[in-house]
């Protein structure tokens, strides 16, 4: 099923936040770490994501298809830089020394100089910094701010938020990091955008300024 867009023509710099969520609104599973990034049972959040089950022992196939990936892709397509956090980027694996995306990538971290030379990664340190240095090098397109939780939060607090993509997997994982423990700001949002699809519904929301 699916019903609308994702958000609106894209506007110079527009900030663009998007995570993936249980039904119970945990990010991760429980006891997530270094050799367990997701948590236990954290890779259900991301069926949609490799068209299907996956782990750490049966590799996904990837990339999505149909809803999914017709999604993904618009969301690609609107945007010039990335945002992600520390935590994402260990948890990821580095994405193997590679940026992903083919695109300005900034890393929020406390520790800058652990930047990897070569790799097309740029540490930053803060969350406003890093929006504002990909705004940028966006070059007159959006910035999509891919998490993790914490760093959406702070971004979302911030007032820097212009879209949130709320993409919630259908599963309850009865632990892990929630997304909005600890967030200061209460906020009202306009829908814009749903479609469902067997492993994800995905909501668009523009959030409102001041």
């Amino acid at each position: 099923m699916s019903s609308g867009r994702l958000g609106r023509p894209t506007t110079m710099t527009s900030v663009i936040a998007a995570i993936t969520t249980s039904v119970d609104g945990y990010v991760t599973g429980p006891d997530d770490g270094p050799d367990q990034g997701l948590g236990e049972g954290g890779e259900r959040l991301h069926y949609w994501v490799f068209r299907g089950p996956w782990s750490a022992e049966s590799p996904p196939e990837g990339p999505p298809t149909g809803d999914e990936g017709g999604w993904l892709t618009e969301l690609m397509e609107r945007v010039g830089a990335v945002v992600g956090g520390r935590w994402t980027y260990e948890a990821a694996g580095h994405w193997g020394g590679t940026n992903p995306f083919g695109l300005p990538f900034f890393i929020v971290t406390h520790r800058p100089e652990d930047e990897p030379p070569g790799a097309g990664f740029t540490f930053v340190n803060g969350v406003e910094e890093a929006i504002r240095a990909a705004r940028d090098a966006a070059g007159g397109k959006g910035v999509y701010v891919m998490g993790g939780a914490d760093v959406i939060r702070q971004a979302l607090d911030a007032g820097l938020v212009d879209e949130f993509s709320l993409i919630i997997a259908p599963v309850v994982l009865g632990g892990g990091k929630r997304l909005f423990d600890g967030s200061e700001r209460s906020l009202d949002l306009e829908p814009i955008g749903v479609r469902q699809t067997r492993y994800a519904t995905f909501i668009d929301y523009r959030v409102p300024r001041g």
